[in-house]
């Protein structure tokens, strides 16, 4: 089994949503897309949510504080998706029921 060496650590650079994905710009100019159903606070969540993220550090990893929600780079690299249990979002998911 080979391991995967990065000469650069990935770096966002900027986010955005087109339908049903997540797309975030990396720094050397790529872009990476991934389906929002990996994510189900970014699916359930309003555009205005959404849209209030904030870079970590150089650009390492991407927080919405709105949502509680953070996303490493390297992680989305490796096709990672949210780790969060089912009994935590549907917590989650009810708190929201006023939104």
């Amino acid at each position: 089994m080979s391991t995967l060496t990065l000469e650069h650590e990935p770096l966002a650079a900027e986010v955005s949503f087109s339908g049903q994905m997540l797309t975030v710009g990396l720094v050397d100019g790529r872009s990476l897309a991934v389906p929002l159903e990996w994510y189900p606070r970014l699916a359930q969540a309003t555009d205005q949510e959404r849209g209030n993220w904030h870079l970590l550090g150089d650009g390492y990893a991407i927080e919405w504080p709105d949502l509680d929600e953070h996303i490493g780079v390297a992680g989305l690299l490796a096709g990672r998706r949210s780790g969060e249990s089912a009994a935590s979002f549907q917590r989650w998911l009810a708190s929201r029921s006023d939104i």
